[in-house]
């Protein structure tokens, strides 16, 4: 090829880039905040192309966080819409007025795991915090996610069921997302609370079993909230009003069925708690 005509496709691919560019520059930017057990059980994969497919005038940006964390990004407007699932702290949020709306959205449960030789005997346990308490007592470790994400708020409401403080000879904080926090109770024979999702995507890789589950208190719901200050309010709302339609309903619906023969998350209806 010529040097000049080489120069001209060269050229020619660059204006095509910068116009392709442009084109993908004129979307809407819209920030969603996630915990990191959506983030971690694979399941945003499965939404967001769908999202951007069914609203191509939207590009979305994320941040996979602890939910004490995201609503902390709420209240800053740094973040436009969450996904949460630390009902108290987001019906506080939402009180005070710095959420529109706060909609139901799945549901899973939280499962206590740990090592398969069990050195605290808590497997087939139903009360998860009495189980939190013969952990405690016999000075195995624990790993906390300590980061106030949902899993963690979870934990210290069990253990204040259980009269059980945050510390101990075996108890450690890993200020840590799901998927560390599971791989690192892997590594050191550890305990742990954990959701049910992000522990089926990441078993084969975890030497880990189910221990205690079951218990009503181990419901771990997820609800989206269109934060007050969102820049781009519009984009939000049209984000909170997919998921729980019925196209977002059948992909939460759909995730894991391939896999584990059944859904990682129940898809809900549409409560809504707070202003419109």
């Amino acid at each position: 090829m010529h040097k000049r005509q080489f120069t001209t496709l060269a050229a020619a691919i660059a204006a095509l880039a910068l116009i392709a560019g442009c084109e993908r520059d004129s979307r809407q930017t819209l920030s969603l905040g996630i915990p990191t057990t959506v983030h971690d059980s694979g399941l945003l994969d499965a939404l967001l192309p769908e999202f951007e497919n069914a609203f191509p005038e939207y590009r979305l940006r994320f941040v996979a966080a602890g939910s004490g964390e995201l609503l902390a990004l709420g209240t800053r407007g740094d973040l436009d819409v969450l996904l949460t699932h630390s009902p108290a702290a987001e019906l506080a949020f939402v009180e005070a007025g710095l959420g529109l709306e706060r909609r139901r959205v799945m549901a899973n449960d939280f499962l206590i795991v740990g090592p398969p030789s069990d050195p605290a005997a808590v497997h087939g346990m139903g009360d998860a915090a009495a189980a939190l308490s013969r952990i405690a007592e016999a000075g195995t470790s624990f790993l906390s996610r300590g980061d106030d994400s949902g899993t963690h708020r979870k934990e210290l409401e069990l253990r204040a069921t259980a009269e059980l403080t945050s510390s101990g000879p075996g108890y450690r904080e890993m200020g840590a997302g799901m998927g560390a926090a599971l791989r690192a109770a892997s590594e050191l024979e550890a305990y742990t609370l954990t959701d049910r999702a992000t522990y089926l995507n990441l078993e084969e890789t975890l030497d880990l079993e189910i221990l205690v589950e079951g218990d009503p208190r181990l419901l771990n719901v997820y609800s989206v909230i269109i934060v007050s200050g969102a820049r781009e309010r519009d984009g939000a709302r049209a984000f909170a009003d997919w998921l729980i339609s019925g196209s977002g309903r059948d992909v939460i619906g759909a995730y894991g069925v391939g896999r584990f023969g059944a859904p990682l998350f129940s898809p809900a209806g549409a409560e809504r708690s707070g202003g419109g």
